[in-house]
């Protein structure tokens, strides 16, 4: 089976506007569903995957809009430099697998450096290990669910060099 084309247009990247956070916690949920978790299981994350609206700007909330409008998906970045996390990334199920989360990625990366972060953390869904191990994190341990009693999840760093290094 191919993998879907590309999106023809790059989306558009920009922080998360007022009103949004609904809608993003809907496509949080939406594409965790992407991986065949079952009802009860995405009920029991509903609060963890949870975008309140007065968080959007303090999470330095970032959405990927498409040309039509559409919001194809959303990343935060938090915490205070040098060492930062990668507190959500989703992508709508709709537009996985057409560079959507790279450019949320890539876009995540520069920010990061600009600001001062020379290492992010990611508590990944072991579905989503791969996608960013090849964005450039490695595992380094395991850390456990905060959604899920007994379920552990893969720990990974992402290292940045600072801006303008060479």
């Amino acid at each position: 089976m191919n993998p879907p084309p590309r999106h023809p247009d790059p989306p558009r990247l920009r922080p998360a506007a007022p009103g949004e956070a609904a809608a993003l916690t809907e496509l949080a949920l939406r594409s965790k569903g992407h991986w065949g978790y079952d009802a009860a299981f995405l009920e029991s994350c509903r609060d963890e995957l949870t975008v309140r609206e007065d968080e959007l700007g303090a999470r330095r909330t970032v959405v990927a809009e498409l040309p039509d409008g559409r919001i194809a998906g959303f990343r935060t970045l938090e915490g205070e430099p040098p060492v930062g996390v990668l507190g959500m990334m989703f992508v709508d199920p709709d537009a996985i697998g057409r560079g959507i989360g790279g450019a949320l990625a890539r876009h995540l990366v520069a920010e990061a450096r600009a600001a001062g972060f020379t290492r992010l953390t990611i508590d990944a869904d072991p579905n989503a290990e791969a996608f960013y191990l090849a964005q450039g994190a490695v595992r380094v341990g395991a850390t456990p669910s905060g959604s899920i009693p007994g379920r552990v999840l893969p720990l990974l760093e992402l290292r940045l060099e600072p801006a303008g290094h060479c």
